[in-house]
């Protein structure tokens, strides 16, 4: 069978989108629930980048059951809805649209009375599109916070320990508002590992963290004098501790995870399958800083096309996670983890024929840019006329990958289950 790499590894990324789309999994969920009708109300809060796709799936199934109903989006959601009200936010960095309706969903919470249900939907993003701070601390001040959290290094369990110990509705607070009413959290992971207490800052979920564990984040990254005072004194100081495990409010919660890496990949292992390819699943847990895993990756693809090992060719290697991009040099380039992945993998497989490596965020953003990702072969290096170790650098792959045509645009997808990566060898 002859292959087109760039052509297949769309038609590979397509069906792992395919396998996260949350409708029909939560539709599953709901319908397999006979506890529904007892209770006098139902409410549907919740944040996410699938926040919209997932609100209209339960608008579907539960109708005129609904109440209420507020969920946080970002921009760009083209999902509607008749009862549950989608308002769209800012991210990664939250802003005062988030907050508004963070107040919409605490008061909505609050109302709640032991009879009735509050659903909560949850996807990648949560965090910051449901901003709360913690009085007194300012919404300013928590979007400082997330600007220096996220040009660290920090990785993402990091990032919201201390994002819940800065909030009023993270780390099981959102349950504890609710309570004493029935939760039902239904989330699509976006984490390595699906925690509960990670995705999205685990509103519904028991915490693990602590006020000591947020601080802690600060002295590693040294960040305890960069942050806003208010801040540090609240981490340093502690407050009421959010809930743990052991509070008796988490035995009228429950959390379901819908949709995850793991089945995505799954679902392009199946695509790549078809289309003539011996398929190797590397992992759903990849982290670390993204050009060392892209490097990796790289390795992987050179091994291969080398010595047709472990697998001889045609082959389609796939792993997924999320990982890490390390702002050095104060750059201000324009990209993403899966372009700078997509870069760094580009320059060690520069020369090798036959080989391709695609890096793409399953919700259809990569950073502040319209593109997913982007893909390289061995002629990405050479096309980019002696630019892409300055971009790598400079963090700033956006541009180059668009010059040379190989960005992956797919538009909102809707879901959010991380980041896949494909290693095609033809």
């Amino acid at each position: 069978m002859k292959h087109n790499l760039r052509r297949d590894a769309k038609a590979i990324l397509m069906a792992a989108l395919a396998a996260a789309d949350p409708t029909a999994a939560m539709d599953q969920v709901l319908r397999t629930r006979e506890d529904l009708d007892r209770y006098e109300r139902i409410f549907v809060v919740g944040a996410g980048k699938a926040g919209g796709t997932m609100a209209r799936a339960v608008e579907q199934f539960l109708g005129g059951r609904i109440s209420a109903g507020c969920v946080n989006v970002k921009d760009g959601d083209i999902a509607k809805t008749r009862v549950i009200q989608l308002r769209p936010c800012g991210h990664p960095v939250p802003d005062e649209r988030g907050l508004n309706g963070a107040k919409r969903i605490a008061e909505i919470c609050a109302d709640a009375g032991e009879n009735d249900l509050v659903v909560c939907l949850l996807s990648g993003g949560a965090s910051a599109l449901m901003p709360s701070p913690a009085p007194p601390i300012t919404l300013d001040e928590k979007q400082e916070t997330t600007r220096l959290l996220l040009a660290c290094g920090a990785d993402i369990r990091e990032i919201n320990a201390v994002r819940k110990h800065i909030s009023a509705l993270k780390g099981g607070q959102l349950a504890r508002l609710a309570a004493p009413a029935h939760v039902l959290g239904l989330i699509l992971s976006d984490v390595v590992g699906d925690d509960l207490d990670v995705i999205g800052s685990g509103p519904t979920a028991p915490d693990a963290s602590t006020f000591q564990t947020a601080f802690a984040v600060l002295e590693k990254y040294e960040l305890r004098e960069r942050v806003p005072g208010r801040v540090r004194e609240r981490l340093r100081n502690g407050a009421l501790e959010t809930p743990k495990a052991s509070d008796p409010l988490f035995e009228n919660v429950e959390n379901i995870i819908v949709g995850s890496n793991q089945k995505s990949l799954e679902s392009a292992a199946r695509a790549a399958k078809e289309l003539g390819y011996k398929t190797l699943i590397l992992s759903s847990t990849i982290e670390g800083e993204t050009k060392d895993v892209a490097r990796m990756h790289a390795a992987i693809a050179r091994q291969i096309r080398t010595h047709e090992q472990p697998v001889r060719p045609p082959v389609c290697v796939i792993s997924g996670g999320e990982t890490t991009v390390t702002m050095r040099n104060g750059s201000a380039g324009k990209g993403g983890r899966n372009q700078e992945f997509a870069l760094a993998a580009a320059l060690e497989v520069a020369g090798l024929e036959d080989v391709l490596i695609l890096s793409a965020g399953t919700d259809g953003t990569d950073g502040p840019t319209d593109a997913a990702g982007a893909m390289a072969d061995g002629t990405t290096v050479a096309r980019a006329n002696a630019r892409a170790c300055d971009a790598l650098e400079n963090h700033d792959a956006y541009p180059l990958f668009h010059e040379l045509g190989d960005l992956i645009t797919t538009g909102s997808t809707g879901t959010n289950v991380m980041d896949l990566h494909l290693i095609l060898v033809r």
